[in-house]
């Protein structure tokens, strides 16, 4: 029997710090893997000094995506979800100035960042976004990791034939879904709608409690980043001097009126008259608020990635605030749990990782996601949820990745958007269409993403060395 790659939605929303998933969360989190891997080996005491080596991807485009400074915080022991993101800047200048670095908040050990972290053009093997940790013993030994980050945040070590991604094994779903059909087959054996059938896998996995308490907190997070986003004037770091447009765009539509918190903020938009413009740019200033967030290394949700955060919490905002007034954790909930789904099924059959796949990998899905989970809200059956989902990728299809400076800024920000508004309008296409007669299969659609990825030009995918990213420079801007 063929074994089922088993993601859970927690696996595809997950909580971290911007302006990257693959670039500054995966080396984040790889670094934090490593020093485990020392303390299980019992060596961490016997490290001298430290190297990190970035590739291919990594490299061309990493200081843009804050991967040098990822590694250290990594390296240093604090977490993405947890950290006060106002100690980055402060902890960065002092190991720049003090040359030391705090393995793990524990261990001291001398440390040059221009020295000791490289930058190699080369490709690894496996996957563009390569790292790899290496440390020096008292005795002169040097002990050596390397870890790939494949996309949303996930980190590998080991590579499949087809360098797609492997993660942990779960134990087996009861609902084991491979492809899109055998979503609809579980939803018409049981007489289930989707969101059931991924409730009932996430309940082999975690109890409800746990489930709920997980989606709140990233319900939280998606509000706050739409909220910071909204009330924060400037200009992005980086050196495009892009000046950040959510804040303004918010106070064309909320006028004079004052919030104190993200809640306050939703429920005052809800009583908010709004007309077809008004809707577009509400949309718009969500998603952007998002990533404008993101671009700033603020704390945002990967959805499925983090260059792509913003498209699905504008959706799901647009639900609550526009056609749902009365929407509540129910309608959440469900929202996230068939948008998850959508994303696992792009990452078991294609890629999220725009170093694999340019930018269709990430601002495709994500609105595949927030397409359907706003299909199944809005009443669709799962046939219409899927078709949806296969609209909004199917007009995302050839999408490159060509940061302008490998910033996660131009085109980035601005695809949210785009993204968001192609998903509602997938959805609502969906919902007047008779489904059981759709001409391309969600799964057909995500063989030809794959096939795509594969054929893409490598300089399109987030490598900055074609596109928008070598006509327009930073001294253009």
């Amino acid at each position: 029997m063929k074994k089922i790659e088993c993601i859970s939605v927690f696996d595809m929303l997950k909580i971290g710090v911007g302006p990257s998933s693959s670039h500054t969360l995966g080396p984040w989190r790889a670094g934090q893997r490593w020093l485990k891997e020392l303390k299980d080996k019992n060596v961490f005491n016997l490290i001298e000094t430290v190297k990190v080596d970035l590739y291919g991807s990594l490299s061309l485009t990493g200081k843009g995506h804050a991967s040098d400074i990822a590694s250290l915080l990594g390296l240093c022991g604090y977490d993405p979800v947890t950290m006060d993101l106002e100690k980055i800047d402060p902890e960065i200048k002092k190991i720049q100035t003090e040359k030391k670095l705090l393995l793990n908040g524990e261990k001291e050990v001398n440390f040059a960042p221009q020295e000791q972290i490289i930058f190699n053009k080369k490709f690894l093997d496996f996957h563009p976004n390569g790292i790899k940790f290496t440390a020096t013993l008292t005795s002169g030994k040097k002990i050596s990791s390397t870890f790939f980050s494949i996309g949303g945040g996930f980190v590998v070590k080991k590579a499949r034939k087809n360098a797609k991604e492997k993660i942990e094994d779960f134990e087996h779903f009861p609902f084991p879904v491979e492809k899109a059909t055998d979503l609809v087959k579980y939803c018409h054996q049981e007489g289930k709608q989707i969101s059931d059938i991924v409730l009932a896998n996430e309940l082999s996995l975690r109890n409800e409690e746990e489930i709920d308490e997980g989606l709140k907190a990233i319900w939280n997070v998606m509000l706050e980043s739409m909220y910071i986003g909204c009330h924060t004037d400037g200009i992005l770091p980086g050196g495009l001097k892009v000046q950040r447009r959510a804040f303004a765009m918010h106070q064309k539509l909320i006028g004079e009126v004052k919030y104190n918190n993200p809640q306050e903020w939703l429920e005052g938009i809800r009583k908010t008259e709004v007309k077809f413009r008004q809707i577009l740019k509400w949309v718009s200033c969500f998603a952007i608020s998002v990533n404008e967030v993101n671009a700033s290394l603020g704390r945002v949700v990967t959805a499925p990635t983090n260059g792509s955060a913003g498209t699905v919490p504008a959706v799901l905002m647009y639900y609550m605030t526009i056609e749902n007034h009365n929407a509540g954790f129910e309608e959440i909930k469900k929202f996230m749990l068939v948008a998850g789904e959508i994303g696992s099924l792009f990452k078991k059959g294609a890629t999220i990782s725009a170093a694999m796949g340019g930018c269709q990998a990430e601002i495709g899905v994500s609105s595949a996601m927030a397409a359907g989970a706003l299909t199944q809200l809005m009443g669709g059956t799962p046939e219409q949820v899927l078709m949806a989902s296969e609209i909004a990728m199917e007009h995302h299809l050839g999408l490159t990745c060509d940061p302008i400076a490998g910033l996660v800024q131009i085109p980035c920000i601005e695809r949210n958007a785009m993204g968001a508004i192609k998903a509602i309008n997938a959805a609502e296409i969906a919902l007047d269409s008779d489904a059981t007669k759709a001409k391309v299969p969600l799964d057909k659609v995500i063989e030809t993403m794959w096939d795509t990825a594969k054929d893409m030009n490598s300089k399109y995918k987030e490598t900055s060395e074609g596109g928008l990213a070598v006509k327009v420079s930073l001294s253009d801007c």
